[in-house]
């Protein structure tokens, strides 16, 4: 019911729903280009996103946000976004997916606690992990690391870096410190203004700041990313730094924490990258 009353062009159109049995199915409308993920993060796929196809993705991406915020006659915290959660139709247009793990807000309601969190490691704004705070600053949280990966072709959690593995936002900061932010932009890009993607990263790192205050609107990320004549802020440290590991942390976690009278269980799902199985470890 939530996702058949949505209707913008960055969001996935439902057309129906079939019940049979113990199937239950969603209709919705075709993406032949599958989700952002199969792009950005493959040397080969990623070089058909020039940089005019990713800016507009990003946009496409902060207006889908503003309409849930602002413009819908619900308030909605997605809380799930990620690259494989946006989908691309025929002429690469985003479409936010996956409204099941979506929270309802009063149209004058800004925040709320909650014991039950939801979503994808890496993607979850700190306040909202750790303590179960949510407002409407968990999805510009979210925005800011997808941004940050369109830009560097990089997912959010550890990669290599030479000899070392280094956390997406922690060598994003650090490059924008040194003013070498241009080691950050993806080498599929054919070509592009690099002016346009070093602003693409400053208004991610703005994003992604540690104190949810700090961080900008959704309605002004969008006249950001429109108006390059408005003097961006300087971003603090963002919430996740760190300095360079010797260790390879590249698997994502999926992290679910649920609240069973008064016990608290905390679920974690490790997501192999080559589909290889996984031992689970039970500490003592």
């Amino acid at each position: 019911m939530l996702a058949a009353k949505l209707q913008h062009r960055n969001l996935v159109r439902l057309l129906g729903f079939s019940l049979e049995r113990n199937e239950k199915l969603l209709v919705y409308e075709f993406v032949p280009n599958r989700s952002l993920d199969h792009f950005i993060f493959d040397p080969t796929r990623g070089a058909q996103l020039d940089w005019e196809k990713r800016c507009k993705i990003i946009r496409g991406i902060a207006r889908g946000i503003l309409y849930l915020y602002e413009d819908s006659h619900l308030r909605i915290i997605h809380r799930n976004q990620k690259t494989s959660n946006i989908l691309l139709d025929a002429k690469m247009n985003p479409k936010f997916a996956d409204f099941g793990t979506a929270k309802l807000f009063e149209m004058d309601e800004t925040q709320a606690n909650t014991v039950r969190i939801v979503g994808t490691y890496g993607y979850l704004a700190p306040e909202y992990a750790m303590h179960g705070q949510f407002s409407v600053k968990l999805d510009v949280f979210s925005f800011g690391v997808l941004v940050l990966e369109i830009v560097t072709g990089q997912r959010n959690n550890c990669f290599r870096n030479g000899e070392t593995a280094e956390h997406l936002l922690s060598f994003a900061w650090k490059n924008w410190r040194k003013g070498t932010t241009m080691n950050l932009i993806d080498p599929a890009l054919p070509s592009g203004s690099s002016a346009e993607m070093i602003r693409c990263i400053h208004i991610g790192l703005l994003c992604v700041q540690e104190n949810a205050a700090s961080r900008p609107t959704m309605a002004s990320v969008v006249l950001m990313l429109n108006s390059y004549s408005l003097t961006l802020p300087v971003p603090s440290e963002p919430a996740i730094f760190m300095h360079p590991i010797e260790s390879d942390m590249s698997s994502s976690m999926a992290i679910i924490q649920d609240s069973e009278s008064d016990q608290s269980r905390t679920e974690t799902r490790p997501l192999s990258v080559n589909d290889a199985s996984i031992t689970e470890l039970d500490p003592r």
